[in-house]
């Protein structure tokens, strides 16, 4: 039996392993152990997401949150490290771009234990962004780089990936995966053709000037229309902590089904989160990207998604008048839905052949 201990920690890797969880079960010869480092902690950003996805509950809680990147990913290795000496797995799945990502492949590759990235070869090109510097350094030390489109394919041949002993396949996107097998789960708002926004990155929250400039856009577009606002709980604390005054209100973070109902049934998604521009695509909806920059470029060059920075008047603009967007979303820009499989399948072969 090869067994694989999954690495999880925040939102999106929750419903990126779900999929992955779903393969295995129907893979023969193949088991699974989850660790969730506790890097989304509160109950609404975590234990919601397994209660609903059905997700095998983790093995592992291991409880670390609320310090710095230094800390929180230096208790992580150290925690996942004991976790892989006792557990001896054949190899692990790391998701993403978080710091869960980073200690976990650190953590597994010193023991000389293969480290599988679901979601390699992301850019934003900016080094300043921690998940820059996660999924760079992750994908450096991976031993097969499971990548969702040719695009992130290209990034890593121009960066000499091919030169490493490593594996890289395009399997598609695991998102696009749980993207259709749970649409029929959502829970539909009365509230209807709203704008749904979502703020957490911390070059947005962490400097007052850009979140204040964020929120004066959002206050405008509030007179025209309805926001439906879950904030991420760091960003409700530096809200708090700057004073800073919305016209909309605020709400506590919302479980896996009705954040599907509020993208299916918003008027346009305002986001600086990377999951969450492709999700707004998966449901046929344009999003307004509050950052310089997107590792998701096919959305950019395809004119599904827009990039306004922190600009308030830019932000307003770009949501009113939308001669930008396209709105064939039968484009395939993310696979044929069958990622997680794609991913199992060769991960059992990378055992077979050893």
């Amino acid at each position: 039996m090869i067994k694989i201990i999954s690495i999880v920690g925040a939102r999106p890797q929750f419903i990126k392993a779900s999929t992955v969880s779903r393969a295995i079960l129907k893979k023969e010869g193949v088991s699974e152990i989850i660790i969730h480092t506790g890097q989304h902690y509160d109950s609404n950003m975590s234990d919601i997401f397994f209660s609903e996805m059905k997700i095998p509950e983790p093995k592992y809680n291991l409880s670390i949150s609320n310090g710095t990147h230094g800390r929180n990913t230096g208790r992580m290795m150290e925690m996942i490290e004991k976790t892989l000496i006792e557990e001896r797995p054949a190899g692990i799945i790391v998701y993403g771009d978080t710091n869960t990502t980073l200690a976990g492949a650190l953590a597994a590759k010193k023991l000389h234990i293969p480290v599988f990235h679901v979601e390699a070869g992301l850019r934003s090109f900016d080094m300043r962004m921690p998940e820059e510097i996660n999924r760079v350094l992750t994908d450096r030390i991976s031993d097969i780089l499971f990548c969702p489109t040719e695009v992130s394919k290209t990034n890593l041949i121009d960066e000499s990936f091919q030169n490493f002993n490593c594996k890289i396949e395009i399997v598609g996107d695991v998102m696009f995966d749980a993207a259709r097998f749970y649409e029929g789960f959502a829970r539909i708002p009365d509230s209807k053709d709203h704008l749904l926004v979502t703020i957490h990155r911390e070059g947005n929250v962490v400097d007052r000037e850009v979140l204040s400039s964020i929120v004066k856009g959002l206050n405008t577009l509030a007179n025209f229309k309805k926001i439906i606002f879950p904030a991420h709980p760091r960003t409700a604390a530096a809200m708090r902590k700057f004073r800073l005054q919305p016209n909309f209100p605020i709400i506590d973070p919302v479980g896996f089904y009705e954040m599907i109902g509020l993208i299916k049934t918003a008027d346009i998604v305002i986001t600086d989160s990377g999951g969450l521009q492709k999700e707004a695509f998966f449901y046929g909806k344009n999003s307004v990207v509050l950052r310089k920059n997107t590792e998701w470029v096919e959305l950019l060059d395809n004119g599904f998604t827009r990039l306004v920075s922190s600009d308030p008047e830019l932000l307003v603009e770009t949501v009113r008048n939308r001669t930008w967007a396209n709105t064939n979303f039968g484009v395939p820009l993310f696979g044929d839905g069958t990622a997680a499989d794609k991913v199992v399948d060769s991960i059992k072969t990378f055992f077979d052949g050893q």
